[in-house]
């Protein structure tokens, strides 16, 4: 076998990046020469880029199976986890596009550079999922998180979504400077920036006051960056302004399969490296998630824009994210913890889905010249269309963790692994937060089937029904049957 094969076979777990970055760079060029304002050909190429680079996962996988496999000098980890997480990141970037197109096109913001910057994000998300260095996750956060930037700042000429973009831009960077320097301090402490060589030299430091006091320290300002990047209290400050002051298309992006790289973050830092001072951060997340799960339900209920109440939403859902994480190893006890991530995983699955269903549903109906971002804007839509209102019902019940959608049965996952590593007031205050939080959700299903619409309520638009029922209906789906995803969650989480 030649020596270029050997190379060739042994880079193969990288592919779907390989094959994504070459083809968004090509699609950058091609777009040049697009005259069409529907980009029908640029949106084809896009679609069979994303089926491509699932097929090449797929492959992968098929080959791999369960084993790990490291790349460039162990820079990159191919694992079971990474190869689920990508594909979910796939399928909703696909989603993103199916539900953004008209959205964009009828405020002419469909053009190239959305492409282009959604396919690059999507590149820095599979980095930090495949990340097993310091120095690979920072670089696939910073290519995630430029992207967003100019997302955000898509439409130039609205004075919102610029402000949106600053306010991003200016505490993103503050968040990346918390980071890097909580890296710098763990490396300092370890002299590695490899995190399985981090988890190594962290289980040898407890001779070391030095240099333990040192990691601790550094271990304050990562958390501090990953909780941003998160966007749990109180590094939520971003969270409701650029929900609200990004266009929905937009908004549906930066809320979703993101996520999924901040959670596969958040496991690489936390679990891969750090475990050995799980004592330390889980101190951290339990404040994190009780106070995103208090002021995001709380501070939602006072909403009027959905937007926002979306937002909030996401605060307190992260909250109940990291129940998961911060259950799996308490007191030395490690017998909860495949449990515990899996279902943390499950969680952040489950959440992705809702949240493309629910910010796909104000795209859907915002027609040409209409924002749907207002509460007021739901009144009566059982009148108007009752198959939107019924997919919009269980949305929200989802996202209120009511019985038998997927959102129950996530919530459900988490407060079970909390009570079984003996969190039992975490639990008791996680349940009482998320009663406290179906208050703003059912709100929003008294307005659909309750009020009358308003005088000057526009029509429901045509077009994307099928791909937003099929959204709605697989929460049902997952509710009944959770199985299966529990299933591929816990075999992932175990292959660490």
């Amino acid at each position: 076998m030649s020596p270029t094969l050997i190379v060739l076979l042994n880079h193969l777990p990288a592919l779907p990046e390989v094959l994504l970055l070459a083809g968004t760079c090509v699609l950058m060029v091609l777009d040049l020469f697009v005259k069409s304002e529907r980009r029908t050909a640029s949106y084809a190429f896009a679609y069979g880029l994303l089926a491509a680079c699932a097929l090449a996962t797929l492959y992968v996988l098929s080959l791999a199976g369960a084993d790990k496999f490291y790349l460039f000098n162990k820079l990159f980890v191919a694992d079971l986890l990474s190869h689920l997480l990508k594909l979910v990141a796939f399928g909703a970037v696909a989603c993103v596009l199916a539900y953004s197109r008209r959205y964009l096109l009828d405020r002419g913001l469909l053009k190239g550079e959305f492409l282009t910057l959604l396919l690059f994000a999507l590149l820095g998300m599979m980095i930090m999922i495949s990340a097993n260095s310091l120095l690979t996750l920072y670089l696939g956060l910073e290519l995630l998180s430029l992207c967003l930037y100019a997302l955000v700042a898509l439409n130039r000429d609205s004075a919102v979504s610029t402000e949106a973009a600053m306010k991003y831009f200016v505490l993103g960077a503050l968040a990346s400077g918390l980071l890097l320097y909580g890296m710098s301090m763990i490396y300092g402490a370890t002299g590695t920036l490899n995190i399985a060589e981090i988890a190594r030299h962290v289980a040898n430091l407890s001779s070391s006051a030095t240099e333990r006091t040192i990691l601790v320290f550094g271990l304050v300002f990562l958390v501090s960056g990953l909780a941003f990047k998160l966007g749990v209290v109180p590094f939520h400050m971003w969270i409701p302004d650029v929900y609200q002051g990004a266009p929905t298309a937009i908004t549906l992006v930066i809320g979703t399969a993101p996520k999924l790289a901040a959670f596969a973050m958040a496991i690489r830092l936390l679990v891969n490296g750090l475990i050995d001072v799980a004592a330390d951060w889980q101190q951290m997340l339990v404040i994190l998630s009780v106070l995103s799960m208090a002021v995001g339900n709380i501070t939602a209920i006072a909403q009027t824009n959905i937007k926002r109440m979306l937002a909030y939403s996401t605060i307190a859902h992260m909250g109940f994210m990291l129940l998961g994480l911060l259950s799996g190893v308490v007191d030395g006890n490690w017998l909860n913890r495949d449990e515990a991530y899996s279902a943390a995983l499950f969680y952040t699955v489950v959440y992705v889905l809702m949240s493309l269903g629910a910010f796909g549903m104000l795209v859907h109906l915002s027609g040409k010249g209409y924002e749907c971002e207002r509460l007021e804007d739901f009144r009566g839509l059982n009148r108007r269309s009752p198959w939107h209102a019924f997919i919009m019902l269980v949305l929200m019940l989802s996202l209120a963790g009511v019985p038998p959608t997927a959102g129950f049965y996530a919530k459900l996952s988490v407060i079970y692994a909390a009570v079984a590593a003996g969190q039992i007031t975490l639990a008791v205050v996680a349940v009482l937060l998320s009663l406290v939080g179906a208050f703003y959700y059912l709100r929003v299903v008294k307005l659909m089937y309750f009020d009358d619409p308003a005088a000057e309520a526009p029509g429901i638009p045509e077009g994307r029904a099928v791909l937003l029922s099929a959204n709605g209906l697989a929460l049902l789906v997952l509710g009944v049957i959770p199985q299966p995803l529990m299933s591929l969650c816990f075999a992932a989480i175990k292959s660490l």
